[in-house]
C-alpha cells in the first residue's frame, strides 16, 4: 500500500510538472506570435500589388509575410536577369539593389519561421496540457483502486 501511494504521488508530480510546462509553453508561444506580428506591422509593409496571394494586404501574419518575401525575390531576379547576389559580378549595378532585396526576403523568412515555431509551442503546450489531465485521471484513478 505504502508502494502504491509513493507512485501515485509521483505520477501527482508528474502531472503538475507537466502542466507547468505546458502553461509556459502556451505562454511563450502566444507572446512570440504577438511580439512578431506587431513588429511587422510596425514596420508598415504591404504585400506588393503583383503578388500572387494577399496584394495590398498589411504583412503582420505569417502567410502575408511569406507572399511579400516571394515577390520581393521575384523582383530581384527579374532586375539581375535570372542570377542570385553571389552571381552578379562586382561591378554589375543592380548588385547592392539584388543584396537588399535578400536581405529583406531572409527577414520575411524569418519572420515566417518564428510564427512556425511559436505555433509548435502552443500545439506543443496543449498536448502537454491533455497530457497532464490524464496524468491526473490517472493518479485518481489509482487512489480509488488503492482504497478498494
Amino acid at each position: 500500500m505504502a508502494d502504491s501511494g509513493r507512485r501515485i504521488g509521483a505520477v501527482r508530480v508528474l502531472a503538475i510538472l507537466v502542466m507547468v510546462a505546458a502553461g509556459i509553453l502556451i505562454v511563450a508561444g502566444v507572446t512570440t506570435y504577438t511580439v512578431v506580428s506587431t513588429t511587422l506591422a510596425n514596420q508598415h509593409i504591404t504585400v506588393s500589388d503583383d503578388a500572387e496571394h494577399f496584394a495590398g494586404q498589411k504583412v503582420n501574419q505569417p502567410w502575408e509575410a511569406y507572399a511579400q518575401a516571394n515577390v520581393i525575390a521575384k523582383h530581384a531576379s527579374d532586375m539581375a536577369g535570372g542570377k542570385t547576389y553571389a552571381e552578379l559580378p562586382r561591378d554589375d549595378p543592380n548588385r547592392n539593389s539584388v543584396m537588399n532585396a535578400s536581405f529583406l526576403q531572409a527577414s520575411l523568412f524569418t519572420s515566417v519561421v518564428a510564427f512556425g515555431v511559436a505555433a509548435l509551442a502552443v500545439g506543443l503546450g496543449v498536448v502537454f496540457f491533455l497530457i497532464a489531465m490524464a496524468l491526473n485521471r490517472l493518479s485518481r484513478r489509482d487512489v480509488v483502486a488503492a482504497a478498494t
